[in-house]
């Protein structure tokens, strides 16, 4: 029995109303089937790049300059890794993470794993409820706790978009990402970063992460950019790619083949706005004996004045709240998959992100209240931390899945993709163990 509440006639950018919504029609010339399939990557992309990932990445730019940019790049080959899985299953399977979990899992397991994407999902927009908050108190002066009070509106955003289509959804979150990369690309210019060092930073080093702090803050990278919820999500809106005109294995090589394309390009892109994020934080403050910024407010106030461009620091703010809005839609679809899938219930999508917004916006403001607005990135980084304990309980199903050749047929994972899914399965889950026990000693 499906339990549905009343619908609007004009449906939101929801998963169930959207399968199937872009056609790619046969015949086609190639560049305009890349730009057909073009889409789902990007979407899944902003949940790399949120005010979370900022405030790991400026902590460790600032405290170990460009040490743990490898950090970054392995981190986003492990999510271009399990996206690409996530890919091949929602076309071949033609059903999300969240579903196929609820068919084949115990209603105990499935409460388990839902309870455990719905808090990554509050993590994540803990995370966008004080970046967003924070950017509209260093762009316009409005306290903290004012700027979470406005954040809750943007409900209003997801109204507006009633009905406007799944493509007209993507083309937003572009223009937000353009903009974003847009003021990194400026700031580096006025950062002036040592580019030789860049590069050496990029080379794994298991002696950088001995060092006091670093392990954690790799921790909360690797939770930052390899979301949890986004395994659920992408397996959903890759299967709003209909091929019209070619069936089969055919047809479906084509769609992995295309997708796959599409998200490891926009996973490239955020990989650079990571990365740019930590090189302006090396560059910035590192290079200039300031290890200790760890506050995103921090850095904004410091930019001017070490970089010497008043512009800079508003291009900071502007790329900041963008952040944060861009990852509003996502995280709206990410809470309906995960509801529908799992608990097959359906309720409006502006429902649903008044749910979520509620949820993030209490622990946001407590934490204000309790911690002052300096506490800010500490909870930001936290909330990373969170995103990657739940990372192991939605990697585990993915990865089954795909292997599974009753399931996936001729597409199911060969033995190289799943040696290196399971390894980076132990290595996650073994990082996470780790530091539990060091808390716990300490």
């Amino acid at each position: 029995m499906v339990f549905r509440l009343p619908r609007t006639a004009t449906a939101p950018f929801c998963p169930s109303e959207v399968t199937g919504s872009v056609a790619i029609p046969a015949g086609l010339p190639l560049h305009r089937k890349l730009l057909r399939y073009a889409g789902p990557g990007l979407l899944v992309s902003v949940g790399y790049m949120d005010p979370g990932n900022w405030a790991t990445d400026i902590e460790a730019g600032s405290r170990f300059g460009y040490g743990l940019l490898f950090v970054v790049l392995l981190a986003s080959i492990a999510a271009m890794l399990l996206q690409t899985l996530c890919v091949r299953l929602g076309l071949v399977a033609q059903k999300d993470l969240a579903q196929l979990c609820r068919e084949r899992y115990s209603p105990a397991v499935n409460r388990f794993l839902w309870a455990g994407a719905e808090l990554a999902i509050i993590a994540c927009d803990l995370a966008e409820v004080l970046g967003g908050a924070l950017a509209l108190h260093l762009l316009f002066g409005v306290s903290i706790p004012v700027g979470i009070g406005i954040t809750a509106f943007d409900t209003v955003l997801v109204l507006g978009l009633q009905g406007a289509g799944f493509r007209r959804v993507e083309a937003i979150v572009l223009a937000l990402v353009a903009t974003i990369a847009g003021c990194f690309a400026v700031e580096l210019f006025f950062s002036q970063p040592v580019w030789p060092e860049v590069a050496m930073g990029f080379v794994p080093s298991l002696e950088r992460l001995q060092q006091p702090g670093a392990l954690y803050l790799a921790i909360g990278i690797v939770g930052a950019t390899v979301m949890p919820h986004n395994l659920y999500l992408h397996s959903s809106i890759v299967q709003t790619r209909k091929v019209d005109g070619a069936g089969g294995d055919a047809g479906r090589r084509e769609a992995i083949r295309f997708c796959t394309l599409d998200a490891v390009i926009s996973l490239s892109l955020a990989l650079l706005v990571n990365a740019a994020i930590m090189v302006l934080a090396a560059s910035a403050f590192h290079g200039h004996g300031r290890q200790d910024v760890a506050e995103i407010a921090d850095a904004y106030q410091l930019i001017e004045p070490l970089v010497g461009s008043a512009l800079a620091a508003a291009l900071f703010g502007i790329a900041l709240l963008a952040s944060g809005q861009s990852s509003t839609f996502t995280g709206t679809i990410a809470g309906q998959v995960v509801m529908e899938g799992f608990l097959n219930l359906k309720i409006p999508c502006w429902q649903r992100r008044l749910i979520t917004r509620v949820l993030a916006l209490v622990p946001a403001l407590v934490g204000v209240w309790w911690l002052g607005d300096d506490g800010v990135g500490r909870m930001l980084v936290l909330s990373q931390v969170v995103l990657s304990f739940q990372l192991p309980f939605a990697m585990w199903p993915l990865l089954r899945f795909t292997e599974d050749r009753a399931l996936m047929g001729p597409f199911a994972s060969g033995p190289l993709v799943r040696a290196l899914a399971w390894a980076l399965f132990g290595v996650i889950t073994a990082a996470n163990v780790w530091l539990v026990g060091s808390v716990g000693a300490g």
